[in-house]
């Protein structure tokens, strides 16, 4: 396979503004399966980003209207691909579990060792790109999150949703005013993974039931584009069709 050409600095980053004051930022040189989706929320009072992609080019270096205002980083878990630009930011929040990885992301321990791979690319960073000196900036948490918490930023609130599976700590964001979830890599229309070092199927299975109970009315995932209800309804169902547990029986409320 042929090196993929170097990219500029500036041709990084692609934003894309929605409704209801989200804005989609995204690094559109990483293929559609490894490429995070960095999702920005603007509040009355402070905003929120959630996630903060891969880091190997300055995430407000690129998009410095970031660091205009009061703003907090949510890592939805802490894979290499969520949390790359997590240091660049100063307050920094997650969950419990995924802490530990915030604070000391090993490459074998955010799943960097294993999916970090130059294939990744179709255009590699400004400086080109070597899987094995890829590492994540340490980016310690300074407010740790459990379930039911809120993100409160003045005229909107956030509930968190802890969704392990995935990932031990894995969160989604849940805006009741709205109906719309920012689910991270717990449900996304693409591949999902249950596999890593760390996943637990039959904690996805209940955190899939779980969500499937919500009003959603719009899904922002951690990859992929956003999509409705009925896509949301039909992604669970056909991951608890194939993984669910023994003895687990279906869900059916919506």
């Amino acid at each position: 396979m042929p090196t993929p050409p170097i990219a500029g600095r500036d041709d990084w980053y692609r934003v894309q503004r929605l409704s209801d004051g989200v804005t989609l930022i995204f690094e559109h040189h990483i293929v559609p399966f490894y490429r995070c989706n960095i999702w920005h929320v603007r509040g009355r009072d402070r905003d929120l980003l959630v996630d903060s992609g891969m880091g190997v080019v300055s995430l407000v270096g690129a998009v410095p209207w970031l660091a205009e205002r009061p703003l907090v980083a949510l890592a939805s878990h802490t894979h290499f691909d969520h949390i790359g630009n997590h240091h660049e930011f100063a307050e920094r929040a997650c969950h419990r579990l995924e802490a530990p990885i915030l604070a000391d992301p090993a490459p074998a321990a955010t799943l960097a060792e294993r999916y970090a791979v130059i294939e990744m690319f179709d255009a590699l960073p400004p400086g080109g790109y070597r899987q094995a000196d890829y590492r994540v900036e340490a980016a310690p948490a300074t407010r740790v999150l459990e379930d039911g918490d809120v993100i409160d930023l003045g005229d909107r609130v956030f509930e968190v949703v802890h969704v392990p599976g995935h990932s031990p700590g894995s969160i989604a964001l849940w805006e009741a005013a709205t109906s719309t979830l920012f689910s991270g890599d717990a449900v996304y229309d693409g591949p999902l993974i249950d596999d890593a070092y760390h996943s637990n199927r039959d904690d996805y299975v209940v955190s899939m039931q779980r969500l499937r109970r919500l009003p959603v009315r719009v899904v922002h995932g951690g990859h992929f584009p956003s999509f409705g209800r009925e896509r949301y309804l039909q992604l669970i169902d056909d991951y608890l069709a194939g993984k669910r547990s023994p003895g687990c029986p279906p869900v059916t409320s919506a």
